[in-house]
């Protein structure tokens, strides 16, 4: 075992801002590396070398063949700790997007994710990089501690561990049980404490069952996620096995990317000190978005995926009677193309009160942070989230609904006593929605006490120290487990 403060650290993940990035995966595969560097372990991050990765820009510079074709070439960020190589292999990853294009997943995701999961065992062994902890992330790297448990089951991984994340349980990455043969393994492999999952093949359920040991985003999902399908999407009775094994750890965020102080997407830049400019890019954001400012009325904004899982089914219900109210609303995001009719009708019913941003542009989403007085997060079910952690930061107050991360993140504000820090609601219903958010409207209306609640949301501390910490932790634990 290494010296606490001297852990070797392999860290494999299908995305890595800023380099590609589809979800919250890339932003925690791009904070923690950081935060545990800070640490004293020596990190290196392994990610695919998509064709969208500016080879110039991030000066890839070649490493090494690889035995099963392709290369590994090494990249860098200015004045970051952390070592980021890259799998190249235009076969499989140089293409137009990370796993599919207009919707439709990749045919052959399973061949081209059991190609960089061996890749990172074979580019490990190749620089003669010995990890104590190889930490995965969902179905894409799921593979990995399978295969040290077999194929690469060899003296070099002897002390190696293993630690999977779980970010989001509902993708699996599960195929046909022909992907067997391309997987190298044996069929033995293929039975239900294993890799099968209905007669197919489940990578998830493989990195939930070899692992040493497992974690996901937040406490209250990590109970979750073994409490029901509704929750564990068949999975639920794997990780109940598990539970002894099971951690959840909140996400936190970068401090420098998401400041209101320093945030170079806005040009009213503001802290507690200066919430006046916070008017200012409200004013700016309604013009963007072709809305009429109105420095009283409140202004929710939403930066998400157009996906049943993010709430948009109760909240389309809900704009219908919330838009006759005094109550603003800019929503950015793409996804399901059903809810962009929707959203279409009703702007043009509420010319005034309504805009649609139906793309996802950094700058937009920034200025949303900055310039909405409410951010709404009401998610059917939710791991961790950064959405509230971000607009805690910019004193724009979360509404969420009481699940996964954002239970563990925001409490009820009670005017009365001024506890809380946040409009939360339990039953995942318009109804309950609707009034959240007349509730959060109201207490807008008293601005001396808006004011305060704003104020301490800003001081809010949600940094990746805290986290880095408690993932080290779990390394430690898992550098006592026996095989």
């Amino acid at each position: 075992m290494a010296e606490e403060e001297k852990l070797n650290i392999l860290f494999a993940a299908s995305e890595v801002f800023p380099f590609a990035k589809t979800g919250g995966l890339a932003d925690v595969a791009s904070a923690l590396p950081k935060a545990l560097a800070k640490l004293g372990c020596k990190v290196k991050v392994i990610m695919p070398k998509y064709a969208q990765i500016d080879e110039i820009k991030y000066d890839l510079k070649f490493v090494c063949d690889l035995p099963n074709g392709g290369a590994v070439k090494k990249g860098r960020l200015k004045g970051n700790l952390v070592e980021f190589y890259f799998v190249e292999y235009e076969h499989y990853f140089g293409r137009n997007s990370l796993y599919g294009e207009n919707g439709v997943d990749y045919p052959d995701n399973a061949e081209r994710f059991i190609y960089f999961s061996k890749s990172v065992l074979d580019f490990t062994r190749l620089l003669g990089f010995k990890p104590d902890i190889i930490h995965c992330n969902d179905w894409q790297t799921a593979l990995i501690p399978v295969y040290i448990s077999s194929l690469y089951k060899d003296p070099f991984f002897a002390d190696t561990r293993t630690l999977f994340t779980v970010h989001n349980l509902a993708y699996q990455g599960i195929f046909s049980k022909q992907n067997m043969y391309a997987t190298g393994l044996p069929w033995s492999y293929f039975e239900k404490d294993k890799l099968e999952y209905w007669d197919k093949l489940n990578f998830m359920k493989g990195g939930l069952v070899f692992s040493d040991l497992l974690s996901t985003v937040s406490e209250t999902y990590a109970k979750e996620i073994q409490s029901s399908y509704d929750y564990g999407w068949g999975l639920e009775g794997v990780l109940r096995s598990r539970k002894a094994d099971l951690f959840g750890i909140l996400n936190g965020i970068d401090a420098k990317e998401w400041s209101p102080e320093t945030d170079k997407y806005i040009a009213n830049k503001y802290g507690p000190l200066s919430m006046e400019r916070k008017l200012e890019n409200k004013k700016l954001l309604a013009g963007k978005c072709g809305l009429p400012f109105k420095p009283g009325t409140p202004l929710c904004g939403m930066v998400s995926r157009f996906a049943g899982q993010k709430g948009f089914d109760i909240l389309v219900p809900a704009l219908e009677l919330l838009l006759q109210e005094d109550i603003q609303f800019v929503i950015q995001g793409i996804g399901d193309r059903r809810y962009n009719a929707m959203f279409t009708s009703l702007r043009k019913r509420y010319p005034e009160k309504i805009a649609v941003v139906y793309k996802f542009d950094e700058r937009i989403a920034h200025l949303i942070y900055a310039g909405a007085d409410l951010f709404l997060v009401p998610s059917r079910y939710e791991p961790c989230g950064l959405s509230q952690l971000i607009s805690f930061k910019y004193g724009t107050v979360p509404v969420v609904r009481k699940t996964g991360g954002l239970a563990d993140s925001v409490q009820n504000f009670e005017p009365g006593s001024g506890g809380g820090t946040g409009f939360v609601f339990k039953e995942y219903s318009s109804a309950a929605l609707l009034e959240a958010v007349k509730r959060a409207a109201g207490v807008y209306k008293n601005q001396k006490v808006w004011k305060k609640l704003i104020i301490k949301d800003m001081g809010l501390e949600f940094s990746w120290d805290a986290s880095a910490e408690k993932y080290l932790e779990l390394y430690k634990k898992a550098l006592l487990k026996k095989r």
